[in-house]
Formats: C-alpha cells, structure tokens, sequence
C-alpha cells in the first residue's frame, strides 16, 4: 500500500508495510526533526501537527540522540619503520610528532619507551 503526502510544496509517496505502517525514508525523517528543533513547539504538539504518533516521533529523536556522531577521519602519517641495530650516539633518530613536537632516541633501548609514547599519543 502506498500513501501521497504533501510536504515543502512537493508531493511525496510514502510506503506502509505489512502492519500498515507508513514507511518515513530517512532523509524526511532527518528533515522532519529539523523542522522540530526550529519549530519550538513540544514533541507532542509538533507530532499531532504533522499527523505522526507521539511515540514514533519519540522514537525517532531518541534514534538521533544516541546516534554515534562521526569524526572526521583522521588521515594518519605514521609510518612503519624498523629502527637500526645500532643508533650513533652522537645523532640519535629523531621523530617529528605533531604541533612540533621532536622525540630524540639515542639509544635502541630507548625505541619501546618512544613507541609506548606514541601509542598513548594517538589511541
């Protein structure tokens, strides 16, 4: 079963399923909880006014709160790299982190402690 609705001047087909429930696409969900956080009205109001049941609205905003937010990808500059059997003393391996920071190893026994460091740098 299919059902027509009138929504921003545009005219929209809404399936239902088996149960007659109607079948809201996630993007007019998206825009309806939009609509809501501007409207100012109470849930309640919002959703007797837009003809949807008070706990399918309910429902859908509590969807959205608990909807894990996406961070930004992080683009990783890490590189995998075996260090030297022996590391001159007088250079050392020196690692730019991030913000300017410069880790200074001098010795291969300083190479777990630095990659310890980094790990808990970025987890």
């Amino acid at each position: 079963m299919t059902f027509m609705t009138e929504g921003d001047g545009a005219s929209e087909i809404l399936k239902s399923d088996k149960l007659g429930r109607v079948q809201v696409p996630p993007e007019r969900r998206e825009a309806i909880l939009d609509e809501f956080e501007r409207s100012g009205m109470s849930g309640i109001a919002f959703a007797r006014h837009h003809g949807i049941k008070y706990q399918t609205f309910a429902a859908w905003r509590k969807r959205r709160k608990n909807a894990p937010t996406e961070a930004p990808a992080r683009k990783s500059a890490f590189v995998l790299v075996e260090p030297p059997r022996e590391i001159p003393s007088s250079q050392g391996l020196e690692i730019e982190l991030g913000g300017g920071a410069r880790l200074l190893i001098r010795s291969r026994a300083d190479v777990g402690l630095a990659a310890e460091l980094i790990r808990n740098l970025h987890p």
